[in-house]
């Protein structure tokens, strides 16, 4: 154990502050070092970890048949291209995104779905919801008790979600403006005519929130003012500092994207998940092989992984766009980003913004998104740290024990204070950050008024099925 750890201090001062090296490649090795460490940790030696000797021997060794038997059933799982071993409890339509609704309105790039509502009233201001098009929309309307659609429903909020299309090879020219103008501009404009004069609370998360803040600062610079709010959930808009994924983000790294890319026209989930699976390797990858092969412990699927294990393909005009444009070149945190052929900037959103970041996040680090401060020109600017990862920090429902979350708001004017400090000053508050997020919508909304009609047939926007809708289904 000791001569473990002095080994890893030895390759972690041989790998970093190096003179004359940059960076990018001082962060590549070091990150390839820690790998190999991970890897050969005596933990991960069955000889050499008590926990999976003491378990040998006082079952003999019926935990490591039965690691053998879940090695065998992942490994065939994994050549037929199946989904993880007990995937198969978990239904969407059935037990997951289950929060009633109809699906509004179709192009060839998302379905709009439109929730029932269960309130007598309603706040007039409508709520908008768009996820990553690389996660399948129901990470937030999963099981009816972590539903964060049924809990904004259920508190009198007219709820509309975006869900995106699984694009194939077909679908590779789609780009970033195919997104924007067919995606989320195009679901502002079905709301605005089925609820004509009300402004709307936009929400995005992770690449939907990107996609949001240049849908936002679009329609701000051009005089648009159909936002009531915008909501960014772990969001970054400045792409110079990203976190260990910048090991896979230099130029190099995009080009070999590109080129496996173009001979499948998109990026398979399976190959992003395991990018985000190869950062966290010691509790990903390593961890997991001792529980489930040495313990024999098979971990219960919930609905979280589920749900993760039903990704999306992203085009490749798109990603490359995303890749390029934002990642390397960080053209949105520069006023450089083109939509239309002008340049749009962050600054020109003036309505209050609501940005939600996680304290262990390690595909949005919360620093980085913190830099929206620097960027923003709002009325007003909150902004949330919760406890938990890119997932579990927004998957948050109250009522769990050990989550907490700080909070503080910025108005137009105030003096802006580096992320260390402001996280030293906030003071903490236990639990869930979501009926903070829900009471702020309804301090930003203008009072309640009669549920609207579900769809409009006389405008063209006749219920085409219900809800989770057929484009969430798409394999």
């Amino acid at each position: 154990y000791q001569g473990f750890l002095l080994n890893q201090q030895w390759w972690h001062n041989a790998t970093t502050d190096v003179r004359g090296i940059s960076k990018h490649s001082q962060a590549a090795v070091s990150f390839t070092a820690r790998q190999i460490l991970d890897m050969t940790a005596p933990c991960n030696l069955p000889f050499l970890n008590p926990e999976i000797a003491e378990a040998t021997i006082n079952e003999r060794g019926a935990n490591l048949l039965r690691g053998a038997s879940n090695y065998r059933e992942d490994f065939k799982r994994s050549l037929r291209n199946e989904a993880p071993a007990g995937v198969e409890a978990f239904r969407v339509g059935e037990n997951l995104a289950v929060t009633p609704g109809k699906v509004v309105y179709r192009n060839h790039l998302i379905e709009l779905i439109q929730y029932a509502p269960t309130t007598d009233t309603v706040h007039r201001e409508p709520v908008l919801m768009q996820s990553a098009w690389m996660m399948k929309y129901y990470i937030l309307d999963l099981s009816p008790h972590n539903s964060l659609v049924k809990y904004l429903v259920d508190r009198g909020h007219s709820v509309y979600m975006v869900s995106w299309l699984n694009p194939g090879p077909e679908h590779r020219n789609l780009g970033m403006e195919d997104y924007r103008r067919h995606g989320t501009l195009a679901a502002i404009e079905v709301i605005s005519e089925l609820q004509p004069g009300l402004k709307i609370h936009a929400a995005g998360y992770c690449l939907g929130g990107i996609l949001l803040t240049i849908t936002a600062a679009a329609m701000a610079r051009d005089g648009d003012e159909r936002l009531a709010s915008v909501t960014l959930f772990t969001t970054m808009t400045d792409f110079t500092e990203v976190g260990e994924i910048n090991v896979f983000m230099d130029a190099s790294e995009v080009t070999l994207l590109e080129d496996m890319m173009w001979q499948t026209g998109y990026l398979d989930h399976k190959q992003v998940s395991g990018g985000f699976q190869v950062l966290k390797s010691a509790d990903l990858i390593w961890s997991k092989m001792v529980r489930e092969y040495y313990l024999g412990h098979r971990e219960p699927m919930f609905d979280l992984m589920a749900w993760n294990a039903d990704g999306t393909r992203m085009p490749y005009r798109q990603h490359s766009e995303l890749l390029r444009r934002l990642y390397v070149d960080n053209e949105l945190f520069q006023g450089k980003y083109m939509v239309e052929g002008r340049a749009i900037s962050i600054s020109d959103i003036h309505c209050p913004i609501f940005a939600v970041a996680a304290a262990g996040d390690h595909v949005a680090p919360w620093h980085s998104v913190y830099k929206l401060h620097l960027q923003s020109d709002a009325t007003e600017l909150t902004f949330v740290l919760t406890s938990g990862g890119h997932n579990v920090g927004i998957v948050n429902e109250p009522g769990h024990p050990r989550r907490s979350y700080q909070l503080s708001v910025c108005h137009e004017g105030d003096r802006c204070i580096d992320p260390e400090t402001w996280k030293e000053r906030t003071p903490k508050s236990e639990g869930s950050w979501w009926p903070a997020w829900q009471q702020w919508l309804e301090a930003h909304s203008s009072g309640r008024a009669a549920p609207p009609a579900m769809g409009a047939a006389e405008k063209g926007y006749e219920p085409l099925c219900d809800s989770p809708g057929t484009y969430v289904l798409q394999q």
